[in-house]
């Protein structure tokens, strides 16, 4: 209930606070020894590359997982009601922009390729995976879609604007 859902909230607020903190002293520490910066090579992860590896997926899971809870919701009660579809519709933009921004800066050179890919996979999971999340959404808004009396559901949904009652609220 909301108990559990106040201690997940304050759990993740307490991790989110001590990553921060852990990342601020790496990075102090980092610029006062520049030395060690040089002497490691490029192909291998410091500290503060595997944090925001780690920081990533965590993102990327709470991300994907943020939909589920709405999706089970819409088709527990088979209804969107009280849900902006202007949310999802701009949520679904912002992360298909984000994924492309991100394949559209792949380095032209095949050797490169792939450890872009690797570097950036998390984030390339949670903008498309939660894209791909929301178009399921889409799908119960289409379906669960209450047709006006005497209209037919397809009618409905040609006829009715997406945003009704929006204004107002």
């Amino acid at each position: 209930g909301n108990k559990s859902l106040k201690n997940v909230c304050i759990t993740w607020i307490t991790v989110c606070i001590a990553l921060c903190v852990i990342l601020l002293c790496q990075l102090l520490l980092r610029n006062q020894d520049q030395s060690t910066v040089i002497e490691r090579s490029n192909n291998s992860l410091d500290m503060i590359e595997m944090s925001g590896f780690i920081c990533g997926y965590i993102s990327c899971v709470f991300y994907l997982g943020s939909r589920f809870p709405q999706l089970y919701k819409n088709f527990q009660r088979k209804s969107t009601e009280g849900t902006s579809y202007l949310l999802f519709a701009l949520a679904m933009l912002g992360n298909c922009t984000y994924g492309l921004s991100l394949v559209l800066k792949m380095p032209a050179t095949e050797s490169f390729r792939a450890l872009y890919f690797l570097h950036h996979l998390p984030w390339l999971i949670g903008s498309f995976g939660v894209l791909f999340l929301d178009i399921f959404v889409t799908v119960q808004f289409i379906l669960y879609r209450r047709p006006k009396e005497g209209q037919s559901a397809l009618v409905a949904l040609e006829v009715e604007p997406l945003l009704v009652n929006e204004e107002t609220a």
